[in-house]
């Protein structure tokens, strides 16, 4: 396999009802379930979780990739993630993901390139790029 390809494999084994655990190769296995608007249990991650979460992390590694480029020296980076789901013609679908970012810097004189590191995040995140709702972007840099 070429650097212009990677694969990734996850398994999932039924427990008992809409439950399961979802294995990553070397990773901790993680139970996972229907969310509870779909008659599953409380507390279990669901694939909704998972799907909004993809985004968030990936944003927060983008993110990262870029401030080492751009040589910009954060404190601190917080991404909540915000996922829309709604009934449309063929079923649920996410509609919409916000993503509201929060990164906390030492000078002024950091926020531009931060704020271009934030730009290009969102731009270049390849996960939110592979996902077909759209994707907003609320970011806030802030000096402390």
């Amino acid at each position: 396999m070429s650097d212009e390809s990677h694969e990734y494999f996850v398994k999932v084994d039924w427990k008992h009802d809409r439950v399961g655990n979802l294995t990553v190769k070397g990773k901790p296995k993680i139970q996972v379930s229907a969310p509870p608007e779909f008659d599953g249990p409380e507390g279990i991650i669901s694939p909704e979780d998972l799907f909004v979460a993809a985004a968030t992390s990936c944003l927060m590694t983008t993110f990262v990739t870029f401030t080492k480029k751009l040589r910009v020296d954060f404190k601190s980076f917080t991404c909540e993630g915000h996922g829309i789901l709604e009934r449309v013609e063929k079923g649920f679908q996410f509609t919409k993901i916000i993503l509201r970012t929060k990164v906390t810097v030492e000078s002024e004189d950091f926020i531009p390139k931060t704020e271009r590191a934030l730009e290009l995040a969102g731009k270049y995140c390849l996960v939110a790029n592979s996902m077909k709702c759209p994707i907003e972007h609320e970011n806030e840099v802030v000096v402390e």
